[in-house]
């Protein structure tokens, strides 16, 4: 596959980040770039100024796993930057990620029971599943009254980059707003450089480009990220302020599906906001289906 613009922008992008004193390197004077050099980085990853520069040019194919692994030191990559940079190489080698093209030839997983009664198993806490695009393909309860916001009227299957970038409820729903947008660039960086065939994101990315500056800087930032855990703050519309606890599963069964749970901490305000929530949830007609499917 020819990904060398993103091989290119990648490793510029994380050259400009790190300063010549991180590295124990004289800053010097009269410097032309705001990080390192691309001599500085070739001498840091002990391969010559040439080969580096034809790296940063987007010639990844071929390179051995010493080199990318050099270079990852040398430019101080992150567990998730590494493992982009990994990707971007396997994909300019043509080797396919077999668990993206068995996920392909599958099924859709929200047809799958098994799928809907493990997220009404989740009784006390936020369970969805997303699939690589973002989209939100299944919700328990509490899931489905939480994401309100998010699911709106129906119709498209709700996404949460779209909510994030194109709707304007998201801004009170995600009271870290910036942040959010962040992460969730970041993440969608990482899934392309994961599954660089996956036409549904590339669509989306398309997409968002065009109708949000925001999306089409922060898409060019090139930064990647690895979602995990963590703690969010959100205000519902209905019981206002919740800061939340999340875990994020891999799906095993079905590569780029993953499933997002949100809880609080016992006896804290937002627990007792989750059951209200859950409480309110149980007396609209609309919410009382445990699960719903992407439409």
């Amino acid at each position: 596959m020819d990904n060398r613009a993103d091989v290119r922008d990648f490793l510029m992008s994380r050259r400009g980040k790190v300063t010549p004193e991180q590295v124990g390197l004289p800053a010097g004077t009269g410097r032309r770039v705001a990080g390192l050099r691309r001599s500085e980085v070739a001498m840091l990853a002990d391969v010559s100024v040439e080969y580096y520069a034809k790296l940063e040019r987007g010639a990844i194919a071929g390179v051995s796993a010493g080199v990318l692994e050099a270079v990852a030191r040398a430019l101080q990559l992150d567990d998730a930057e590494r493992a982009h940079l990994f990707d971007l190489a396997r994909a300019a080698d043509g080797i396919p990620n077999s668990g993206r093209a068995r996920r392909r030839a599958s099924r859709s997983p929200e047809a799958r029971p098994s799928l809907h009664w493990a997220l009404a198993a989740f009784t006390d806490g936020v369970a969805v599943v997303r699939n690589a695009q973002s989209d939100v393909i299944a919700f328990n309860a509490l899931g489905r009254a939480f994401y309100a916001p998010l699911i709106g009227d129906g119709g498209r299957t709700p996404n949460l980059a779209r909510f994030q970038f194109l709707d304007p409820v998201s801004r009170e729903f995600y009271p870290d707003w910036d942040r959010f947008a962040d992460m969730c660039v970041a993440m969608m960086r990482a899934e392309a450089g994961r599954d660089p065939h996956n036409r549904a994101l590339q669509d989306l990315v398309g997409e968002l480009s065009t109708r949000s500056d925001t999306f089409r800087r922060l898409w060019g930032a090139h930064d990647v990220r690895i979602h995990g855990a963590g703690t969010k703050r959100f205000h519902h519309p209905v019981v206002g302020e919740l800061t939340l606890a999340y875990e994020e599963f891999a799906i095993t069964a079905e590569p780029g599906h993953v499933m997002l749970v949100y809880t609080a901490e016992p006896g804290s305000p937002s627990a007792d906001r989750l059951r209200l929530l859950a409480s309110w949830a149980a007396e609209q007609p609309e919410h009382r289906q445990t699960i719903t499917e992407g439409s």
